[in-house]
């Protein structure tokens, strides 16, 4: 395995260049920010949002949230900090659909 960018060999699979810190999976690395789920959501998205960040089942954090309410008593101010605080997630882009049909022009002369 070579560095795309110095061009150091390496014997087996790394993540990063130690030499220049290219990243070698061919892909750069997305950088997750915590946000207010659009999709998974029951009251405002924060379990939902946290939820993704974390990678985790998002019933799993609902539930601990809610034993935090009821037994800690900081859950539900904390949920409402969240609330506030946290920016919901953008809107996703919409593609165009290839399969669109046009309309026919109107016919010249006629």
């Amino acid at each position: 395995m070579f560095c795309p960018k110095c061009g150091k060999e390496y014997a087996e699979k790394v993540n990063f260049c130690c030499q220049c810190g290219t990243s070698m999976s061919g892909q750069p690395m997305r950088q997750k920010k915590l946000s207010r789920s659009r999709t998974d959501k029951k009251i405002a998205g924060v379990c939902g949002g946290i939820a993704e960040y974390m990678d985790m089942d998002p019933t799993l954090v609902r539930l601990v949230w809610v034993m935090m309410a009821l037994f800690v008593g900081w859950g539900v101010l904390g949920y409402l900090i969240a609330w506030i605080v946290l920016p919901e997630q953008p809107e996703p882009l919409a593609i165009p659909s290839v399969g669109t049909t046009a309309t026919p022009l109107p016919a010249s002369g006629q």
